[in-house]
């Protein structure tokens, strides 16, 4: 996959965010009831779904910047790559968040882009080369605020940033971790 045909479905996606915003905020927001709600059965749904919804245009804005560019950065290793960072990423993020997050809804892109970031700077860990080291070093500079989104705020899932960022960290390590030959394994 080229980066072009590859920054077209990040722009796709986030096309999409935006599609579903407008008609979030056209029915009164009423796709917000899809949002993750921790421990509860109807909260379920909202693993998958609350990565799409917002509770605003400027919080839709606030995380769309940078999924563009942290997605992009993590598709140009190809579709599949990242398919499977964002599957961890929202999947298991957004498990943690629905078995240990506060008991209001959660929703936003804000996870996925932090597991994005995790993963980013993790894979340079786990893949030492210049160019993932040059792009983390980027990334971190750029980025590195993302760190004040640890923090507990009103209003805001900080739980989703923490257990997003642990999901791209556990995306980088399967992805890029040496598989132990089985004589290891059996020591």
């Amino acid at each position: 996959m080229d980066a072009l045909k590859g920054f077209k479905t990040v722009a796709a996606l986030a096309i999409f965010m935006v599609a579903l915003q407008v008609f979030n905020a056209a029915t009164g927001y009423s796709l917000l009831a899809f949002g993750l709600v921790p421990r509860t059965l109807h909260g379920l749904t909202g693993i998958i779904a609350s990565p799409f919804l917002h509770a605003s245009f400027a919080h839709l804005g606030a995380n769309l910047i940078a999924f563009l560019i942290l997605g992009s950065l993590v598709i140009v290793e190809g579709l599949h790559r990242f398919i499977v960072v964002s599957a961890i990423v929202i999947l298991l993020g957004g498990g943690l968040v629905w078995l240990f997050g506060f008991s209001g809804a959660h929703i936003g892109a804000s996870g996925w882009v932090f597991g994005l970031w995790a993963y980013i700077l993790s894979r340079a860990w786990f893949q030492r080369s210049w160019g993932n080291l040059i792009t983390a070093s980027v990334v971190a500079l750029l980025y590195g605020g993302l760190i004040f989104g640890f923090l507990p705020r009103q209003g805001i899932s900080f739980e989703g940033h923490i257990f997003g960022a642990l999901a791209g960290f556990i995306a980088a390590k399967v992805l890029f971790s040496a598989p132990r030959s089985r004589l290891n394994a059996a020591r």
